[in-house]
Order: C-alpha cells, then sequence, then structure tokens
C-alpha cells in the first residue's frame, strides 16, 4: 500500500518563554519568527538547533497495523500550551499520549485534549504546581493504577506514576524522582528504584510492559554530552542510577526467573549521541549538549513488535524536553 499523504500544520512562531526551572533564564517579551527550514543548522551531534517549534510541524504516516505511543516531559502544561504544544499534539495524533512535569493542580478541562483522547488519566502531585504525569488515551484501558507498591512514602510518589493495562500489555508511564542538587535526594531515589524495579519485574510475569516517560537516567556515556564531567556528580548519572536502570535491563544471575527489558531507541541506534533534554542556560540547544532522559523500555519479548522509535528533535522551544515516539502492533494495545 503506498503511503499516505502527509499532513502538515501550519502556526506562527512563538517566543521561547522562561521554563519554569530555569530561573536565571532571561524572558523574551517579544515573539521570535521561527526561520526554521531543511537548511536549518545542526549541532555537532546531528540534532538541530531551533529554539522555537516549527512552522511547519508534519510527521509520516504511522505504519499500517500499528498504534502510536509518544511520550513528551512538557515542564508545565499552562506554559506549554502558550508555546505550541497542541500543534505537535495534533500533527502527531498519538494513539496514546504521555506527558510528563505536567504541574497541574488538578483535572484539567480542555476540550482539544478530551476530544481526542476520551480516556484520560492525570496524576497529581501532593505539592501545588509540581511534577505531575498523564495518560491519554484512544483506547480503553482495561485497568489504571498511580501507586508504586511498597514505596514506604506514596505521597512521594503521587505525580510519578502512572500504570494503565491494556489487553496484550501494561503501560507504565513515569516522571521518575531527581537525585537532587548536589545528589541531596540520591536516597530518596535509590528508594524509588527498588520498589519500581520490584514492581516492573512482577508486572511483566503477568503479560509484557511498556515503560515510558522522563525516567531521569543518563543509562551511558554516549547519553549526555559531558559524560566525563558529570559522573557521579550530577543527579541522572550516578553509579547507582545507572546500575539501576542496568539492572532492569538485564537482571543479575540472583534474579532468577526474571525477564529482561530493552532501551528501544539505544537499541535501534547504538552510537547516535542524539538527546531529549537541552537546558535553556548555556545556550545548550545551540550547542548540542544535552541528555537522554526520556524513553521508551519495553519487555524483551515485545521488541519485535515495535516498528519505528524516533527522538522528535525538531519539537523543541514549547519545553526543554523533545517528544519521543514509538510505533506497535496494534493487536497489543487494542488487542485486536
Amino acid at each position: 500500500m503506498p503511503p499516505k499523504k502527509k499532513t502538515a500544520l501550519k502556526r506562527k512562531a512563538v517566543s521561547e518563554l522562561q521554563s519554569d526551572n530555569e530561573a536565571t533564564q532571561s524572558v523574551s517579551k517579544k515573539a521570535k519568527v521561527s526561520k526554521d527550514s531543511p537548511e536549518s543548522p545542526v549541532a555537532t551531534n546531528g540534532q538541530p538547533t531551533n529554539k522555537v517549534l516549527p512552522v511547519n510541524i508534519s510527521f509520516p504516516p504511522r505504519i499500517a497495523g500499528t498504534v502510536r505511543l509518544s511520550t513528551w516531559n512538557i515542564c508545565s502544561l499552562a506554559s506549554a500550551s502558550k508555546k505550541g504544544f497542541k500543534f505537535y499534539v495534533e500533527a502527531e495524533d498519538p494513539d496514546v499520549l504521555v506527558l510528563t512535569e505536567t504541574k497541574v493542580n488538578e483535572v484539567p478541562v480542555d476540550p482539544f485534549l478530551t476530544s481526542r483522547f476520551p480516556h484520560c488519566t492525570w496524576a497529581i502531585s501532593s505539592k501545588k504546581t509540581y511534577s505531575g504525569t498523564a495518560v491519554l488515551s484512544k483506547h480503553k484501558p482495561l485497568s489504571v493504577d498511580t501507586k508504586l507498591p511498597g514505596h514506604p512514602d506514596p505521597s512521594s510518589v503521587k505525580g510519578r506514576i502512572v500504570t494503565v493495562e491494556f489487553p496484550g500489555c501494561y503501560i507504565i508511564a513515569t516522571y521518575v524522582t531527581n537525585a537532587g542538587q548536589g545528589l541531596k535526594t540520591l536516597n530518596e531515589k535509590n528508594t524509588w528504584n527498588e520498589h519500581f524495579t520490584t514492581y516492573i519485574r512482577d508486572l511483566d510475569k503477568k503479560k509484557p510492559v511498556i515503560w515510558m516517560g522522563d525516567l531521569n537516567v543518563a543509562p551511558t556515556a554516549i547519553d549526555l554530552a559531558n559524560a566525563k564531567s558529570n559522573w557521579n556528580k550530577t543527579p541522572g548519572y550516578t553509579k547507582d542510577e545507572t546500575e539501576a536502570f542496568q539492572n532492569i535491563l538485564n537482571p543479575p544471575e540472583s534474579a532468577a526467573g526474571v525477564g529482561k527489558f530493552v532501551d528501544v531507541w539505544r537499541q535501534n541506534h547504538p552510537e547516535d549521541k542524539h538527546y531529549t533534554y537541552f537546558s535553556y542556560r548555556f545556550n545548550c540547544r545551540t550547542k548540542g549538549l544535552g541528555w537522554r532522559l526520556d524513553m521508551f523500555v519495553v519487555s524483551e519479548r515485545l521488541l519485535e513488535k515495535v516498528k519505528m522509535c524516533e527522538i522528535r528533535s525538531e519539537i523543541y522551544g514549547a519545553s526543554d524536553h523533545v517528544p519521543v515516539v514509538m510505533e506497535i502492533e496494534s493487536d497489543i494495545v487494542t488487542g485486536s
């Protein structure tokens, strides 16, 4: 079957506003006009350097017989909505959209989202305007949960995890705990990792798992720009965090009967140094200085059903993260 004609959306370029977590970033009051084009400059790592969303957003149609999943750390729904968030969603048109760091204080009433995704779950933090994870789906899940079983501090987990069950899989959406400036909350991160590892392994024994979202870890040295200077000093790239992640992918021999998982994008792009997060500070986007924190991790037995996984590198400016998408055989979600 010949591919369908690409859909394209045109929009006015929007200004690059201050990120909620970049307190030192200056704010421009004037809208910036995007000059993105096919010849747009790229950084040394091969990713584009635009700082606002492109005027024209288009993607190839989904592969026949698949569903499209998208995950995006939007660094505040309210903020991202002013900077082109809806134009991306409309162009991508995912079947399941995971949003992390939503920073909402109550379930949003937004006809744009509810008309596209009739089945929405919003996990909201106990702290005001903090963290937040959402799963927005065109398909009705069999069950929904927003807890991390066994965690000793449920309030700290609230807003960081949503699990939805479909006929052929579980989808776990996470905005994983950060180890904190100066690694001051590394112990809390280790507690999360301990209980999350048990949780994902338990679910995997029932049916395959798709873990997606902001995992807040750079798994290896090629997943961040300055690995050597950040090692064991910067949250997201410490021995504790990287080992915990690797133990999920490849369980130790002592964990008998436990299934393996695969970092899908890295499996498909073993050498690329592409990132999903670029700080608004220090001109990181232009220099290509970033971290790969947002990803899809799937049960190993699901890998053959994955047909595509890509970083939407050009979708920058509505957030300091870019989305990641994956297409997988539709029966995994729909059951038929």
